[in-house]
Order: C-alpha cells, then sequence, then structure tokens
C-alpha cells in the first residue's frame, strides 16, 4: 500500500502537523484504533466492510489485513500469551486471534452491539460495553472477561439503554462511564462490581467518546448536543468546565506531556484546546482532517497521532490514515 507524504509550507506555530496520508480504497466506515507498541503495529477497525487493518508504525505502511468480522471496534492485546481481543459488535462476541499469525482461535460470547473495552493490566480483565439499543433492553451491560482464560466472569448492569466509552483508575478501583443514556457520568467499583455513584451533565447531552487526566484528577468527555467538551473532578464529581467544540467527536485524548485535550470531530477538524491548570482550559486551535474523520488516537511515546478518515463522496476520495506529528 503507498504511502504519501505531505510537504506543507511554512506557517505558525500549530500544534499539529499532518506528515503522511495512507490511502486505503477498500474501506468506507473506520470505527476506532488499537495501539500495540511492543509489537510496532497500529490497528484500525473497519465497519463497512467488516474487516480490521494492520499497519506498521515505523513506516505507517499497511501491513496485514484480518477479514470475517461482522462491525470490529476495539481492541487488546495480549503479546505475553500470544493473543488479540477484538471486539466485533455486529456479532455479538470477542474473537480471539494469535498475536503473530492472526489465526482465529476463540470466541467470547456477549450481547448484540459489544463497543468500547478497557484491559486492566494488574488482573487482566477486559471491560466490554454491550447490550442496549440494538439489542432492544431497556438496560445495558459492561461485562468483565478474564483474558487469561477466555471467559466472562460477570456483567453488570446498567438501567440506560445506552453506554459509550469509559475509562479505569491506575491508582485505585473505580471505573467511569459516559451513561449516554442517561446524560450522566457513572461511577463503578471494580472490586464491588456494582455502580457506586452518578454525575449529572448539565447544560448539554449525549456523552460520547471520554479522556482522563489522572495526575490531575479530572475526567474530560465530548458530548453532542451541543457539541462541547466537558470536565469533571473525578474527587468531587463536579462539573468544572463545558467548552463549544466542532460537531460529531467520536474520540478524545488528554496529553499529560504537552497539557492538551484533542477532539477528534466529523465536522472535520481536531479540536484542540490547552489545560493551563487543572480548572483552567482553553481553546487552541482547529486541526483540518477530513468530513466525518471522528475516530483518532494519540500515541505519546511517538509523538504522533493518528486520524481514521472514510471515504467521502465517490472512491475518487478514498478512506485514508492521516498521520500527525505533535508540535510542542
Amino acid at each position: 500500500m503507498a504511502v504519501s507524504t505531505v510537504k506543507l509550507p511554512a506557517q505558525e506555530k500549530v500544534p499539529l502537523r499532518l506528515l503522511q496520508r495512507t490511502p486505503t480504497p477498500e474501506v468506507r466506515k473506520w470505527d476506532h484504533f488499537g495501539v500495540d507498541l511492543p509489537g510496532h503495529r497500529l490497528f484500525l477497525s473497519s465497519m463497512e466492510p467488516g474487516l480490521v487493518e494492520v499497519f506498521d508504525l515505523n513506516t505507517n505502511k499497511l501491513v496485514h489485513t484480518i477479514t470475517g468480522l461482522k462491525e470490529p471496534h476495539s481492541f487488546v492485546f495480549r503479546r505475553d500469551i500470544n493473543k488479540i481481543f477484538v471486539v466485533d459488535g455486529g456479532a455479538a462476541e470477542v474473537k480471539v486471534y494469535t498475536y503473530d499469525s492472526y489465526k482465529l482461535i476463540g470466541h467470547i460470547a456477549l450481547t448484540i452491539d459489544a463497543d468500547c473495552v478497557g484491559y486492566d493490566p494488574a488482573t487482566k480483565y477486559m471491560y466490554v460495553v454491550n447490550g442496549g439499543r440494538l439489542a432492544h433492553t431497556p438496560y445495558c451491560l459492561l461485562s468483565v472477561i478474564d483474558t487469561n482464560k477466555d471467559q466472562k466472569l460477570a456483567d453488570i448492569k446498567f438501567d440506560v439503554n445506552r453506554l459509550e466509552s469509559f475509562k479505569m483508575e491506575q491508582t485505585g478501583p473505580r471505573l467511569f462511564i459516559n451513561m449516554t443514556g442517561g446524560d450522566e457520568i457513572g461511577v463503578v467499583d471494580r472490586e464491588k462490581r456494582a455502580l457506586i455513584a452518578t454525575w449529572p451533565i448539565t447544560g448539554t447531552k449525549e456523552a460520547v467518546p471520554m479522556a482522563f487526566d489522572e495526575d490531575d484528577h479530572r475526567l474530560i468527555t465530548a458530548t453532542r448536543t451541543p457539541s462541547s467538551v466537558v470536565v469533571f473532578n473525578t474527587d468531587t464529581g463536579e462539573q468544572i468546565a463545558t467548552l463549544p467544540s466542532a460537531a460529531h467527536s467520536d474520540d478524545i485524548f488528554y496529553d499529560r506531556v504537552h497539557k492538551r485535550i484533542y477532539n477528534v470531530c466529523g465536522e472535520g477538524f481536531v479540536a484542540v484546546y490547552e489545560q493551563r491548570s487543572p480548572d483552567d482550559y482553553h481553546f487552541l486551535a482547529n486541526v483540518p482532517t477530513r468530513l466525518q474523520a471522528r475516530g483518532g488516537v494519540l500515541v505519546p511515546e511517538l509523538n504522533r497521532f493518528y486520524v481514521a478518515a472514510p471515504q467521502v463522496g465517490d472512491k475518487d476520495k478514498a478512506a485514508e490514515m492521516l498521520v500527525f506529528e505533535v508540535l510542542p
């Protein structure tokens, strides 16, 4: 697969600089990235058609395609036991592949619309959102899976019909999740496997992606009605900031090195904000991408930011992966 290098003219200082475009003409609609640093690979799920593209992190070239999926979304990598876990929402399961050869070796059943995933390296458990609207149930599940045994251990039930992104504390047992169907943040105790608190989101609705600044005890989410970036204090549950943003965000990231927030918006921008203090945030720039490009990933170890740009209109504007350098 060819990779084009983009040379930009001299310009004022910006937070992200476009370096490369990798075309993927067989893809129409992207979803989420997965970063496998030990294997020097970047995984990107395609919902149309159902496949996963694998890129070399050193060259940004496409090196492998995993086929035979219905609607893949997200990933967990276990190099130590030679396994990759891929959440296939259309098949209502997690598919298990060999880490080195991509051979399908297992299935873990869930309910329909399995999507967002998180991994706890201490317990080797992965957590997967599933159920709700497409399952035609008034509740959703956060399923707990033991990746050592390829076995589902438990379901945590939420009385809303839509859950979205979530983040886990590394210094404590809490998990924070967007209870989008109720316009609130849920706080889960992972040890008790129970919802222990909810924090209302005010002034805006439909929270989807989430980021976490654990150092400063700040939780960040992006909402769609109206399009906003919202910041919470995780010590108190207080909503401390609401910032306007471009529309249709699917991914948001906190950059602890540069003290920034990157909100990937389908309106055709990555909206970037600077954090001047844990309670003070300011808009910095809209970095152009492409209409409907709502998925991205920050890889701070490489100082890179990747955006998945879907096919728009006819095939003359094929899907591609955009590679940005994070500038100081």
